[in-house]
């Protein structure tokens, strides 16, 4: 069940690897969007904007919590391409540990917080209670997000990556009936369709914990894993917090664009939310591809193929950006109409604006093959502080648009936040991962007493 990726065709290893990862993600996604159009048309536009005014705080919190065990992950995957499996066993200790801290401080300092978080995004106060109740159950489930992110991390590194998506199809499933018991059937409101996404969550972490323990005997800790060493703690905070602050960071600047979309009035939120929908699920080909490369470069790290992390790379942004390109003709030529999926009939002018900002969107998709992929083959490599930058970057750019444009053109400003952020980042993770591999070349090079350029392509 495991994958070592340090040997065969790198197209083949990659696209094997990521297929799974995309279709958990397109699942995943898809009960977001059906947990949209039930809360949208069963409660309502003022409902759906309830739920859409949290999107970049979740994104913030969240975000920040699959961060953390994206880095806890990466020397295990290193070390699983080493074939140093007891220093791999280690870091998953370790990482555990570091994990159920960081859930606990996150759910309790967030929740407790909910409120002045909720203000300080400008969330108007007709829906402000809805909005309330949502996030604070999406909080308090902090702990099974961490879960389940870790563990399916865990899995990945070492190359499985179907049974993570398995356990996203039955949380799926299930995310999709507890919507309608608690939602239709018990009248439980926005805060219902956040408690069938928190328990969906605790399933699929639940069943991954059960996989770990009894199915790959690779990552089963023995006694003697179970030691402290405050190095490896070093190296997984030098990875995870760097890794979670670029999401965070990412999310930021979606905060201060969710705040300017905010002033706009409710109309607005609830298109924004129904485009966000639309946006995510057609980005979750990029993260499945991206994942893959990443996976791909930190086990080739830790086996010394650097010509294979070149051909990886490459191959990775070929595909996604021949992707992009795709995805960008649907969202302009058939945007609106998907839009529809998310507003009652009637709301024309939500579908109208909704159309808007993703028709907007797809002239630049094709652009995220060569910011995704870079950016986290760069986190696999284990230098997750060059990557945080990038997402400063993207920061930097929606705050400059929202504070710059908005006040003064509206949503049509909104419209374009999103493509200025994603230029201005994949301008400077380009060049910095391409470096980053030829700066890790060489000194291996050094190490070895063996020129970068003979290292084995494969």
């Amino acid at each position: 069940m495991t994958q070592d990726m340090t040997e065969g065709n790198p197209l083949k290893l990659i696209v094997r690897f990521s297929i799974p990862l995309l279709l958990g993600n397109l699942f995943q996604q898809t009960y977001n969007m059906f947990d949209a159009a039930i809360v949208g048309r069963y409660l309502g536009s003022d409902s759906l904007a309830a739920v859409g005014a949290t999107t970049s705080v979740q994104f913030l919190v969240l975000g920040f919590c699959i961060g953390i065990c994206t880095g806890f992950s990466i020397p295990v995957a290193q070390n699983f391409g080493a074939r140093d499996f007891k220093s791999m066993r280690n870091f998953i200790f370790l990482g555990a540990i570091l994990s159920a801290f960081f859930a606990a401080v996150l759910s309790i300092s967030c929740s407790i917080l909910s409120p002045q978080i909720l203000n300080m995004l400008k969330t108007p106060s007709d829906i402000f209670g809805n909005a309330h109740g949502y996030i604070l159950v999406i909080f308090l489930g902090i702990p099974f997000t961490i879960l389940y992110n870790y563990l399916a991390g865990i899995l990945r590194a070492v190359g499985d990556a179907k049974t993570p998506f398995v356990f996203l199809i039955i949380s799926a499933g299930t995310n999709i009936a507890l919507d309608l018991l608690f939602i239709i059937a018990f009248g439980w409101g926005c805060t219902g369709a956040a408690a069938a996404t928190v328990l969906s969550q605790a399933l699929s972490g639940i069943l991954c914990l059960i996989t770990v323990l009894r199915r790959h005997e690779v990552l089963r800790l023995r006694r003697e894993d179970a030691e402290w060493n405050v190095k490896k703690f070093g190296t997984l905070l030098g990875t995870g917090i760097p890794t979670g602050l670029q999401y965070s960071i990412t999310a930021i600047g979606s905060m201060v664009m969710q705040s300017s979309n905010n002033s706009l009035g409710s109309m607005y939120i609830s298109a924004f939310t129904a485009g966000s929908k639309l946006k995510q699920f057609a980005m979750c080909p990029f993260d499945a591809l991206a994942t893959g490369v990443s996976t791909f470069a930190s086990q080739n790290y830790g086996a010394g193929k650097f010509g294979r992390i070149r051909k990886g790379l490459w191959t990775g942004v070929l595909i996604g950006s021949m992707y992009g390109l795709a995805a960008g003709l649907i969202l302009i030529f058939f945007g609106r109409n998907l839009s529809s999926l998310f507003v009652r009939e009637g709301d024309g002018g939500v579908t109208d604006a909704a159309g808007r900002y993703v028709f907007f969107l797809g002239f630049f998709y094709w652009i995220l093959g060569f910011l995704n992929t870079m950016r986290m083959t760069t986190q696999g490599l284990g230098h997750s502080g060059l990557a945080i930058f990038s997402g400063i970057t993207e920061m930097a750019a929606r705050c400059a648009v929202s504070f710059g444009l908005v006040p003064k053109f509206g949503f049509d400003a909104i419209c374009i936040c999103d493509q200025t952020a994603w230029i201005s980042a994949t301008l400077y993770i380009t060049p910095t991962c391409l470096l980053c591999i030829r700066k890790l070349a060489k000194d291996a090079g050094r190490k070895n007493s063996v020129k970068p350029d003979e290292t084995p392509a494969d």
